[in-house]
C-alpha cells in the first residue's frame, strides 16, 4: 500500500523533475546519459577537482561547509586550500553544515554547496525537513553526498547497509538528484540543471559521487607534529588496561590499529566493541554498558572528529556520576580516515576538550603529549572515581598499509557480550 501512496504524493509535486518521478515509481537507479559514450572509456575518466570548483564557481556556488568523506576527500582537499577562509567552514556534523547553508542563504540570497558522506543524511534529516524543505522555509543548498555502499560496489558492511537506501532517503525527502559525472563535458549540464532547480524552486538539490570519480589532489596543510602517534598512544594505552576492563574504540583508524594490534599481538578481540559506523556515538554505547556493570572499568577509545560530532554526549557522560566510565580520547587535529581534514580541536590554544568535560560534570581531566604523561595520565585516571577524561594529543596521520578487520561485526558483537557476561 506504501507504494501508491508514494506515487501519488510525488506526481502532485511541481517541484520533482520528470526523471524523478520514474525513478520512483521504478525505484530504479537512475544511471546518467553516457551520450553514446563507452561505459568501459567513461570508467577511465576522472573529474578534476579545480575542474568542479571552476564549475561551481560559475553557477555562483562558491561557498562551502560540511564533514569531509572518503570519497570527496580529492574535492575537499582542494577546496580547503584554495577556498578563501571565510568561504569554508568544516562542521562538527552534517546537520550543523545545514544550519550554517541556511544561514549563509539568509544573509546573502545565494546557495552554500553542503559537502557529506551519505552516512551523514541522517543528521540532515531534521533541519532539511523542518528548515530547509519548501513548506518550511524553502532554503536552497547543494548537497554533495559521497555514495559509500552503492550498490554493486564492495565496501564495508555500515556502508553497504547504507548505500542500499541512499537513493531512498533521497526520494522520502523529496530531494531531486543527479549522479556526479566524471565526464567535464557533462557536467556543467547538470551543474546548469542544479543551478535552475535551486532558483526557481528554492530547495536542496543532491550530486551523488561515485568512488573514484576524481583524481588525487592531495593537502597541502602543516600537519600537526607531537612526539606520539595515534597508533603508538593506543598500543601504550591497551597495554596498560586491566584483563577484565570493557573497551569501546570509536569509527574509523583506531579501531582498525586496535584490531590490527590484537593480532600481532596474538590477543582476542573479545574484550573491545568496535564502533565501524555511527561516528560520534561511541560514548554513548560505553555508558549504555557503565551504568549496566557498575563493578567493571569501561574505557571509550575516541577520537576528536568523532567527539565532535555528538559533543552533547560529554552533558550525558558527565551527568550521569558512572564511576567507571573512562574516557580517552585521542586528538590528532584532523578527520585522519577521510583525507586528514582538520578538525577545531587543532587549536589547542582555544579549544578545550578539557574544559568542555569539566563543565559537563566530569569528575577530572588530564592532557598527556609524551609516552610519559600518557604513562602517568593512565594511572591517574584508572585510579580515579570517573567520569575521567584523558586527552592524548597526536601527530596527524597514519599507515598506508593498515588493514580492515578480518572478523564480521556480527561476531564481533557475540564475542564481545560473552567476554562482557563472564564476570
Amino acid at each position: 500500500m506504501a507504494a501508491p501512496v508514494f506515487r501519488r504524493i510525488f506526481s502532485l509535486s511541481n517541484s520533482i523533475p520528470k526523471k524523478f518521478e520514474i525513478s520512483v515509481r521504478k525505484k530504479s537507479f537512475y544511471k546518467p546519459n553516457l551520450n553514446g559514450m563507452d561505459s568501459a572509456k567513461l570508467a577511465d575518466v576522472k573529474l578534476n577537482p579545480a575542474s568542479l570548483y571552476t564549475a561551481l564557481d560559475a553557477i555562483d556556488v562558491n561557498y562551502f561547509c560540511g564533514v569531509p568523506d572518503s570519497l570527496l576527500k580529492d574535492f575537499c582537499a582542494f577546496v580547503t586550500d584554495n577556498a578563501p577562509q571565510e568561504n569554508h567552514v568544516i562542521t562538527a556534523n552534517e546537520g550543523n553544515a545545514v544550519g550554517l547553508a541556511a544561514g549563509y542563504h539568509l544573509a546573502t540570497g545565494k546557495s552554500a554547496m553542503v559537502y557529506l558522506q551519505n552516512s551523514g543524511l541522517g543528521n540532515m534529516v531534521n533541519p532539511l525537513m523542518s528548515l530547509a524543505a519548501p513548506k518550511v522555509y524553502s532554503i536552497p543548498m547543494l548537497l554533495l553526498v559521497g555514495w559509500r555502499g552503492e550498490p554493486g560496489v564492495k565496501d564495508e558492511p555500515q556502508h553497504v547497509t547504507q548505500g542500499l537506501i541512499t537513493i531512498d532517503m533521497l526520494e522520502s525527502m523529496r530531494i531531486p538528484y543527479e549522479e556526479l559525472p566524471s565526464d567535464e563535458t557533462q557536467l556543467m549540464d547538470i551543474l546548469e540543471k542544479s543551478r535552475k532547480h535551486m532558483t526557481d524552486k528554492k530547495s536542496p538539490f543532491c550530486l551523488l559521487v561515485r568512488s573514484k570519480t576524481f583524481t588525487p589532489y592531495k593537502l597541502t596543510q602543516n600537519k600537526i607534529n607531537l612526539p606520539l602517534t595515534r597508533e603508538c598512544a593506543l598500543q601504550r594505552v591497551v597495554d596498560l588496561l586491566g584483563e577484565r576492563d570493557i573497551i569501546v574504540s570509536t569509527t574509523g583508524m583506531l579501531s582498525r590499529e586496535l584490531f590490527e594490534y590484537r593480532v600481532n599481538t596474538g590477543k582476542g578481540h573479545e574484550r573491545e566493541f568496535l564502533t565501524v559506523g555511527s561516528m560520534g556515538h561511541a560514548s554513548s554505547i560505553a555508558l549504555g554498558i557503565a551504568l549496566q556493570k557498575p563493578d567493571r572499568q569501561v574505557v571509550c577509545l575516541d577520537g576528536d572528529g568523532a567527539a565532535l560530532m555528538h559533543l552533547g554526549s560529554m552533558a550525558t557522560v558527565g551527568q550521569s556520576n558512572s564511576c567507571n566510565f573512562k574516557h580517552i580520547l585521542f586528538n590528532n587535529g584532523a578527520h585522519d580516515s577521510v583525507g586528514g581534514q582538520p578538525t577545531e580541536a587543532r587549536n589547542f590554544d582555544s579549544f578545550s576538550f578539557s574544559k568542555v568535560a569539566i563543565g559537563s560534570g566530569y569528575k577530572k581531566t588530564y592532557i598527556a603529549t609524551t609516552e610519559e604523561e600518557l604513562k602517568h595520565g593512565m594511572k591517574e585516571l584508572m585510579m580515579a572515581d570517573g567520569p575521567v577524561l584523558l586527552e592524548i594529543r597526536t601527530s596527524t596521520g597514519s599507515r598506508s598499509n593498515l588493514g580492515r578487520p578480518t572478523r564480521t561485526t556480527i561476531e564481533n558483537k557475540d564475542d564481545f557480550m560473552d567476554f562482557i557476561s563472564q564476570y
